[in-house]
C-alpha cells in the first residue's frame, strides 16, 4: 500500500495552483455548474445529465492557501434553470475549461447544499466552500 504525505508548503502550493486554474480566463470568474445524473469519468469528458444551475465565482475565486486549504470568496445566489436532483458539479475557469468535477449532496459531499432537489426558477446558493489538499 502506497503512503503519500505532503508538507504544508506542498499542500499550499497545490491549493494555490487550483485557485490559479479557476481564476484563469478572460471572463469575470470561474463557474460551478451543478448537474443531475452520473458524474463523468474525468473532467475532460463531456458533462452528462441536466444542467440545473450555474454559479459564478468572484475573481479571485479563493483566498490564499493556509495549511493546504483554500476558502472561496463570496459566490452570488442565482436561480436554477431546470428541475431535477443535483448529483455532481463541474468547476471551470471563466473560459469554460473544466478544472474538476465534484460530488454534490446534503452532507459529507464536496459541495453540500441544503437540499439536492433543485427547482427551476428557485434560488440556489453556496454560503461557503473550501478545497483541502490531503496531508
Amino acid at each position: 500500500m502506497a503512503v503519500l504525505r505532503l508538507s504544508t508548503t506542498a499542500r499550499n502550493a497545490l491549493a494555490n495552483a487550483i485557485k490559479a486554474a479557476i481564476d484563469t480566463g478572460a471572463g469575470a470568474g470561474g463557474t460551478i455548474k451543478i448537474y443531475s445524473g452520473s458524474q463523468p469519468a474525468t473532467p475532460q469528458d463531456t458533462a452528462t445529465g441536466t444542467l440545473l444551475v450555474t454559479l459564478t465565482f468572484g475573481k479571485p475565486s479563493f483566498g490564499s492557501a493556509a495549511t493546504g486549504v483554500i476558502t472561496a470568496n463570496a459566490i452570488a445566489q442565482v436561480n436554477a434553470v431546470a428541475t431535477n436532483t443535483a448529483a455532481y458539479a463541474r468547476i471551470a475557469d471563466s473560459d469554460g475549461n473544466a478544472i474538476m468535477d465534484v460530488d454534490v449532496g446534503t452532507s459529507g459531499a464536496t459541495i453540500n447544499l441544503n437540499t439536492t432537489t433543485i427547482v427551476s426558477g428557485g434560488p440556489v446558493s453556496i454560503t461557503s466552500a473550501t478545497i483541502t489538499m490531503p496531508q
